[in-house]
């Protein structure tokens, strides 16, 4: 994808291009200049890289709709989780076995990166993940009491 990075960047000269792996986003004011776009990076990517854009996950929408990207719903001034982000994750932690802080802080740190307070707290209630540090005991995957001195 580094090859794609530069011909995005240097050859179409597009100055808001973000990449993580094999998702990206463009962002510009002309929708029918970025409908243009489809064309050409179809057409690069067939032919240096032997990859295709996947036609249900091409979206042209305007940034205050929000654009979703890596878990999340990203908005002109902030960031929230994405709502099958968030039925996965309670998914995974209910019923709470209380072995395992593995997940949770996992999903604490995702909810650090946007407007994800209110579901941090929630989780930290739930897991009782608080009284857990102030008693200065975790349990990891391996269900072995972890004692931080």
């Amino acid at each position: 994808m580094n090859e794609f990075d530069h011909f995005i960047k240097e050859k179409l000269r597009i100055k808001y291009y973000i990449r993580y792996t094999d998702d990206f986003v463009i962002l510009d004011e002309n929708p029918v200049g970025l409908a243009s776009l489809l064309p050409i990076m179809r057409e690069f990517l067939q032919d240096q890289l032997a990859l295709e854009l996947h036609p249900k996950k091409i979206e042209l929408r305007k940034l205050r709709q929000g654009i979703d990207f890596l878990g999340y719903v990203v908005l002109p001034h902030y960031r929230v989780l994405r709502t099958s982000t968030k039925k996965r994750m309670w998914n995974k932690l209910l019923p709470w076995d209380g072995n395992s802080f593995d997940s949770v802080e996992s999903y604490l740190g995702m909810c650090k990166h946007c407007n994800g307070h209110k579901i941090s707290k929630e989780m930290r209630e739930v897991t009782n993940y608080d009284e857990c540090w102030k008693s200065n005991v975790i349990y990891p995957a391996t269900s072995v009491p972890l004692i931080i001195q």
